[in-house]
Order: C-alpha cells, then sequence, then structure tokens
C-alpha cells in the first residue's frame, strides 16, 4: 500500500462525521481541504494536534481551507472530543480503516516494542479540484498549522 501523492486525485469515499451526517470525496470539491488522519481522540498528541489547528483555525479558513480530522473513533466519541476541546471542524469516523488504507496511511507501528496495526498520523492538502498539493507525513502536532501554512507558500 503506496501514500497518496502529491499530484494524486482524492479517492472516491463516504462517511459521516460526529453528528452521523454522511460525508464523501465530492464534499470537496470547490475548496482547498486539509484531511488530517489521527489515531485517536482525547490522546496527549492527537489532542495538541487538534487544539493547534483549533487555536490557528481563523489562518485556516483565511487561506480558503476547510479542515476535516479522520480516525476510527465513533461519532459519540467525536462529539465528546469536539465538546471538551470546542473544536470548530468536524471529525470523520473511519471505524473500519478502509479510509485509511485508501489513502495509504493505516499500517504495521510499534510502540513499546509491541506491534500493531493503526494510523500513521499525516495531513493531505488538497486544491479545489480535489488533487493532493502537499501531503504532511512528519507532522508535528504543537506545530501543525505552520506546516499546512509553510506548505501552501512553498507551492
Amino acid at each position: 500500500m503506496s501514500t497518496l501523492q502529491i499530484g494524486d486525485k482524492i479517492p472516491e469515499f463516504s462517511t459521516i462525521d460526529q453528528n452521523e451526517k454522511a460525508v464523501s470525496n465530492s464534499d470537496f470539491a470547490g475548496s482547498k481541504t486539509v484531511l488530517y488522519f489521527y489515531p485517536k481522540d482525547d490522546t496527549p498528541t492527537c489532542t495538541t494536534q487538534a487544539c493547534n489547528l483549533r487555536d490557528n483555525y481563523q489562518a485556516l479558513l483565511d487561506s480558503g481551507y476547510k479542515v476535516y480530522g479522520i480516525s476510527p473513533d465513533k461519532a459519540k466519541k467525536h462529539q465528546k472530543f469536539i465538546a471538551k476541546y470546542d473544536l470548530p471542524f468536524d471529525l470523520l469516523v473511519d471505524e473500519d480503516h478502509t479510509i485509511a488504507e485508501l489513502f495509504g496511511v493505516w499500517g504495521e507501528k510499534q510502540m513499546y516494542g509491541r506491534t500493531y496495526m493503526g494510523i500513521f498520523r499525516t495531513t493531505f492538502v488538497f486544491d479545489e479540484n480535489g488533487v493532493v498539493t502537499e501531503v504532511i507525513g512528519k507532522v508535528k502536532a504543537k506545530e501543525h498549522t505552520a506546516q499546512i501554512l509553510s506548505a501552501e507558500a512553498a507551492s
């Protein structure tokens, strides 16, 4: 499985958000979009990353971006995470990691000598036509918005 690359078109997918509203790749058409994959709601690094995006959300909007997070968590867990940290963007559900597999960010990981399957923290930036303009594979949770905006400035 390979990760989407710059120039690739967004794969077709459909899922639900935290409110169980249907969301698909076609919802991204016509807007620059940030889609960030993260392992789990309410864990330290995932929370830091989400709060960085929240704290800099206006800068992302000012640059024309829609922002979506996606993880294997259920909609109700996403609702609690959004409420707890006052997140202004939608979180998408990928319980069976089908979307993560489509994007090439699901695979074997290791922690504390244990091997398991999980999400590789990765952010994809798409243009208005659904084409990948940036892939951020080494996400710095405390600097995530800056990574996104500096990638835009470089292109």
